[in-house]
């Protein structure tokens, strides 16, 4: 088995062979690991681009300046327009390429500009994920450094710790569309609901968590292990006024608890 800091080694050797590169940088773990190794490797070539739209949540955006901040990254925001794409806001199971498609658009430019190659976080423990992305990345010839060391997103969050990155135990995170069930149209309004909504839970002091748009209707997913406290009736109450003062009229809780991806269910589900 291969240490993660032989991958490592090998992650900076592969950057270095590109030269120049514009990282895709959300402020996430991965993208955040992958920004600080090619800025400790390849110094002023290696440019953090942070995509700034209605679907990224503020508290990422926030992160993402701070550790650009305080681990010298070079760093640049720039605007992305997905919602004013008929394709995405309607919503469809591969939104996310409407999504990256945009991104990489405006990416692709910078590297142009910078001669430069585009690199995203994507890692090996990825590459069985539904991720209509990947397509858009493969068509504006983004690369994968860290898929292609093959690191996981354990090691991932392992060698981010040994670095230091505030990020290394972050939960994972995707954009706030995602909370929106398929083939419902995606709206700055509900949006800013599900981002109200989720920071009044973290503000409540749960951790890992989504909250799912259904109309007036929030479905909360919150961990296992946080379960037990959202039934506590102060807590529970408190968590219902917040929500409801976020814009949503009822309020429950999934009994099967968070997963990633789970409205990615309906895609798979075959008639009985």
């Amino acid at each position: 088995m291969i240490e993660p800091a032989a991958k490592e080694r090998a992650l900076r050797d592969t950057l270095a062979a590109l030269d120049s590169v514009i990282v895709a940088y959300s402020g996430g773990v991965d993208s955040a690991y992958l920004a600080y190794i090619a800025s400790r490797t390849l110094g002023d070539r290696a440019l953090a681009v942070t995509a700034d739209s209605p679907s990224y949540p503020e508290r990422h955006r926030q992160l993402a300046i701070r550790i650009a901040r305080d681990f010298g990254l070079r760093h640049e925001i720039i605007q992305t327009r997905e919602l004013d794409r008929p394709e995405y806001r309607a919503n469809p199971a591969n939104r996310c390429y409407y999504c990256k498609h945009e991104l990489y658009t405006h990416l692709s430019r910078l590297a142009d500009e910078h001669h430069a190659v585009v690199v995203d976080g994507n890692n090996a423990d990825d590459r069985g994920d539904y991720r209509p992305g990947r397509q858009a990345a493969r068509e504006f010839g983004v690369r994968s450094p860290l898929d292609d060391v093959d690191l996981t997103k354990d090691e991932i969050r392992e060698l981010s710790r040994r670095a230091g990155l505030p990020t290394w135990d972050e939960p994972a995170s995707a954009c706030l569309s995602s909370r929106i069930p398929y083939h419902s149209e995606v709206t700055d309004e509900k949006l800013r609901s599900i981002e109200r909504a989720e920071e009044a839970l973290r503000g409540l002091g749960f951790r890992i968590f989504r909250v799912r748009h259904h109309g007036d209707l929030a479905r909360l997913e919150i961990a296992r292990s946080e379960m037990p406290r959202a039934l506590e009736p102060d807590v529970a109450a408190a968590i219902v006024r917040a929500l409801k003062d976020a814009g949503y009229k009822y309020v429950s809780l999934d009994l099967q608890g968070y997963r990633m991806g789970s409205l990615n269910e309906a895609l798979f589900l075959r008639p009985a």
